[in-house]
């Protein structure tokens, strides 16, 4: 997850929803739309899907009815985990220098 993070960022959705459990294509798509308010095109879901397979960070499980669904690895829950700490932090200091204090969510 090198570069920039954007919260509309694919691969970041992805492995975002897949940490609450698995889902198929379409699944991911309406659960990004959801959380997010991001609409994933098909070929930007699937393009990002195969990119988080490459590099190990989702793998496929058995198809069901004709869909496959995909889960987070340890390695995506890593990858995951460092990219919502680095953002916490940038969130956390563009606040206070933006002299605001950021609420904690429940």
């Amino acid at each position: 997850m090198d570069g920039i993070r954007r919260t509309n960022d694919p691969p970041l959705l992805i492995l975002t929803s897949l940490a609450a459990g698995p889902k198929h294509g379409h699944g991911l798509a309406k659960d990004i739309e959801y959380f997010a308010g991001v609409k994933l095109g098909p070929g930007t879901l699937y393009g990002a899907i195969t990119r988080l397979e490459e590099r190990g960070l989702i793998e496929p499980l058995e198809a069901q009815n004709r869909r496959r669904p995909y889960r987070i690895t340890k390695a995506g829950i890593q990858a995951l985990a460092s990219a919502v700490t680095e953002m916490h932090q940038l969130a956390e200091i563009g606040a206070s220098r933006l002299g605001f204090v950021l609420e904690p969510s429940t």
